[in-house]
């Protein structure tokens, strides 16, 4: 009987933010889940909102050329009353998006109530929750320095757990990949 190997797949997670960026790679190999790595983009000294955006940009560039992930899994924004802060956190996300694209790395979005959902079963759970199931489930010993880190890790954990399933009933799936394939120009 000749033994196959385990699919394994390398996983992105982002956690975008104007201040703090938190970042987790996960390997996934069947269905167990191992950390690779862990951080957080400190981004509140970087006054000027252009160079935040290529701080973020560069410095994932750099994550994905280090890890070379298969996939790329990133938090949606939270819509709240604040329209500049959403509009920032946007811009945010972008710029970790436009890096993952630009090395062929698929991008996936994820709303925060399925990835708390996902990680704790709860989608009104606390940032605590989260961290403390994020910390069971990948076997962490220490707390990471901020929440931003275990968010980041909870995305990935989420997009591990979708097992291929990024498409709802009836609706389009929520692939980068798959939306420039549908809309061809759009981005050039």
């Amino acid at each position: 009987m000749v033994q196959t190997e385990k699919p394994e797949k390398i996983i992105l997670g982002v956690d975008p933010g104007t201040r703090f960026m938190g970042w987790g790679i996960v390997r996934k190999t069947g269905k167990n889940l191992e950390i690779m790595d862990m951080g957080v983009l400190k981004l509140n000294s970087v006054a000027n909102p252009w160079q935040k955006l290529e701080t973020i940009y560069n410095e994932i560039s750099t994550i994905l050329m280090k890890y070379t992930p298969d996939e790329m899994a990133i938090e949606g924004p939270f819509y709240g009353e604040d329209a500049q802060a959403m509009l920032k956190l946007g811009r945010a996300q972008g710029a970790a998006i436009i890096a993952a694209i630009k090395r062929s790395v698929p991008v996936f979005e994820y709303q925060p109530l399925r990835i708390k959902q996902a990680v704790t079963g709860n989608g009104r759970s606390s940032k605590e929750q989260v961290a403390g199931m994020v910390m069971a489930l990948l076997k962490l010993k220490e707390m990471p320095e901020k929440l931003d880190i275990t968010d980041a890790l909870a995305v990935a954990i989420c997009h591990a757990n979708q097992d291929g399933k990024t498409v709802s009933k009836g609706k389009k799936g929520n692939s980068w990949d798959q939306f420039l394939k549908e809309n061809p120009g759009r981005i050039r």
